[in-house]
């Protein structure tokens, strides 16, 4: 073990000098790999933040409960709010008596009609605003709650959540689209870095070969190059990300406030970031290894 760990991080080092020998390379071939992963990157965190601008405009779609009028409405109540706190996918809850329902339907200028009946029509009622955004969760739970005792009718208007579901579910297609085929362009950007590695140091393999290097040991310093400038194209790619939700947080809050919304844009956290980054070394190692196969015979 302790030898194997050696052997990798000699390899390592061997790379990072080679990285380093030819700085201007290596940073042109880690631009044009983080200039890549970023379009796609930035897609999926500019996607969430859309998520959060339709909501901030079109406001949080809610489910609304109508309970039955039962003489122990006390009791019946606080049985359906008991399970409505129990279901997981519930953010919040909002009780609304029928004197207050009535009182905001006279408020909005249903007065002279509401005066001339006898007595409050309106049911109490609960206002449920849940954490999920996918239209199956709200019709999973829309049908439970239809089925519980107490409960006389429940209102989902779902065409908005589902407006939403299908534009975002098109635009992480869109993007996966994107992902893969940029990905296979950096692929092959890594695989001609390596061959062109490979014939400068044509020298060097024959020497180590006839000193006795095992394939292994010429191979992996070329695993490690290309999984290097994976990792600095990771990085550029995750600073690129950082810098646009900066310089577009201003123009975007200036939108969201002409339509009576506060909108903070996000960047990417941490798992995020780190996901990128690995995303960016599979890709310089997947390159490495290929040409080094092609081009490393007999190794």
């Amino acid at each position: 073990m302790r030898n194997w760990l050696y052997l990798h991080g000699r390899s390592f080092l061997r790379a990072l000098h080679r990285l380093g020998e030819q700085p201007f390379g290596t940073l042109l071939s880690a631009l044009v790999m983080g200039i890549a992963l970023a379009l796609p990157a930035g897609g999926y965190i500019l996607l969430d933040n859309v998520a959060s601008l339709a909501r901030g405009v079109s406001g949080t779609p809610e489910i609304s409960l109508f309970l039955d009028e039962t003489p122990d409405v006390a009791a019946q109540t606080e049985d359906i709010q008991h399970k409505l706190k129990a279901e997981p996918a519930v953010a919040s809850i909002r009780y609304v008596p029928r004197d207050e329902a009535l009182r905001q339907l006279e408020s909005n200028g249903l007065g002279d009609v509401l005066g001339g009946l006898a007595a409050n029509p309106l049911p109490d009622a609960f206002v449920v605003t849940l954490r999920s955004d996918d239209p199956g969760v709200y019709d999973a739970l829309t049908a439970k709650m239809r089925g519980w005792a107490g409960v006389t009718h429940v209102r989902l208007d779902s065409a908005w959540v589902k407006r939403l579901s299908a534009l975002l579910e098109l635009g992480r297609v869109v993007l996966l689209v994107l992902a893969v085929l940029l990905g296979l362009a950096l692929v092959i950007v890594t695989f001609n870095t390596i061959r062109l590695q490979i014939l400068t140091q044509t020298s060097e393999i024959e020497v180590s070969r006839l000193l006795g290097a095992t394939n292994r040991f010429i191979r992996r310093p070329f695993y490690w190059f290309g999984s290097l400038q994976g990792i600095l194209g990771g990085l550029i790619a995750v600073g690129a990300v950082w810098l646009g939700v900066v310089v577009l947080t201003e123009p975007v809050a200036r939108v969201a406030e002409t339509y009576g919304a506060v909108i903070a844009l996000t960047g990417p956290n941490w798992q995020q970031s780190a996901a990128v980054v690995g995303f960016a070394a599979a890709l310089g190692w997947l390159g490495a290894a290929l040409s080094v196969r092609r081009h490393l015979r007999g190794a």
